[in-house]
């Protein structure tokens, strides 16, 4: 995982119609991985799709059923995870729904990291959903940012509180992107309440 520096937007960001809070659709997250890393990520989840809980394995083969094209499978959720590799890289680039899924499934296959960090951005004063909750029904990530609590920041405080562990850094980022529900796009003092963060729905 990497700080944004460039302009790019894959789109630009939705309003809640009720109340001014924004979202990034969660395929928004590419800006933030590298081609390799974001490889290892669906590769792990691809491969231990039979490890996730029922209900995140049936909206995984669902979502790559209809929107993730393997040649030779007329049901691409049938495919070796090899074949569906590619394929799922590249739905995961532009479709929001898919991101969502693989990313929670991603979670969810590295439970102690998820609970690690979640108790690490409590104990910073973050304001999060709990750690159970599904983060697919959101909108997307929200675009306000602590300032001060960047990736490297976040990261030393996670090799600090946890000195057995040696979780790589760009896990440990996107666990904090998957938890918080934001992406790092306009930042705020960390003395101020947090933009939308008891305007997410539950």
């Amino acid at each position: 995982m990497a700080e944004n520096t460039t302009s790019k937007r894959l789109s630009e960001p939705m309003m809640n119609p009720n109340k001014e809070v924004r979202f990034l659709p969660f395929h928004a997250i590419n800006e933030f991985m590298t081609d390799e890393y974001r490889e290892a990520v669906i590769r792990s989840v691809l491969q231990g799709q039979s490890e996730l809980p029922e209900a995140l394995k049936t909206s995984l083969e669902r979502l790559t059923q209809k929107t993730v094209r393997v040649p030779g499978f007329r049901n691409s959720s049938k495919a070796p995870a090899g074949l569906r590799l590619k394929p799922t890289i590249e739905v995961f680039q532009k479709n929001p729904a898919l991101a969502a899924v693989i990313l929670a499934a991603w979670a969810a296959l590295h439970a102690q990291l998820s609970a690690q960090v979640f108790d690490l951005l409590r104990a910073r004063g973050w304001e999060l959903l709990p750690v159970d909750a599904d983060r697919t029904k959101l909108p997307g990530f929200l675009t306000k940012w602590r300032k001060g609590e960047d990736f490297d920041t976040l990261y030393q405080a996670y090799l600090q509180q946890y000195q057995d562990y040696d979780a790589p850094k760009d896990d440990v980022s996107l666990m904090v992107v998957w938890l918080s529900g934001r992406l790092p796009y306009e930042f705020y003092e960390t003395d101020q309440a947090q933009p939308g963060a008891d305007e997410v729905p539950t």
